[in-house]
């Protein structure tokens, strides 16, 4: 279905509101059941302690895009900090659009609003990761301005590794 993004409001979940919280954690748990996320929903106690913690941590920017009173996107950033460039910088960390919104510009709204405020607070570069698989998202990544990480192309591009403590 298309939609009309001329009237998305993007703004800072304040974790106070009740509201904002349940849209928050069902935009997030969305993200997670997706087989881009997870594919599995978020445990209960993640979804009873994320909103306080994630309120309570440093450098924590969430943002919402709302369609009246509709959620229908979210980013998460996390400030971190370069010491190449001696900056902060922004990790975009989570970005999820409701599905019947998809490919009309509320991902692009979110990072535009996520790089406003990484500017403001000095950053050098924004930086993510993404799935090889999820094409889409890469794509919309790419015509943002995103490319993949390398300092010096002849070594290589980096790549994202985890280890779960």
């Amino acid at each position: 279905m298309k939609h009309s993004n001329a009237n998305i409001r993007l703004r800072r979940v304040d974790f106070n509101d009740r509201g904002e919280v349940e849209a928050f954690l069902q935009l997030l748990d969305m993200y997670a059941q997706d087989p881009m996320g997870s594919g599995q929903p978020l445990e209960a106690d993640v979804l009873a302690r994320l909103p306080g913690a994630l309120a309570q941590w440093p450098g924590a920017i969430s943002l919402i895009a709302w369609a009246k009173r509709e959620p229908v996107g979210l980013v998460n950033g996390f400030l971190g900090y370069s010491t190449f460039k001696a900056r902060p910088l922004m990790n975009v960390h989570d970005i999820v659009v409701a599905p019947s919104w998809r490919g009309q510009g509320v991902g692009r709204a979110l990072l535009s609003a996520l790089e406003s405020e990484a500017k403001q607070a000095g950053c050098c570069k924004l930086t993510l990761e993404v799935l090889s698989g999820n094409t889409r998202a890469r794509q919309t990544y790419e015509q943002y301005g995103f490319e993949d990480y390398a300092l010096d192309p002849r070594v290589g591009v980096a790549g994202f590794m985890q280890k779960w403590l």
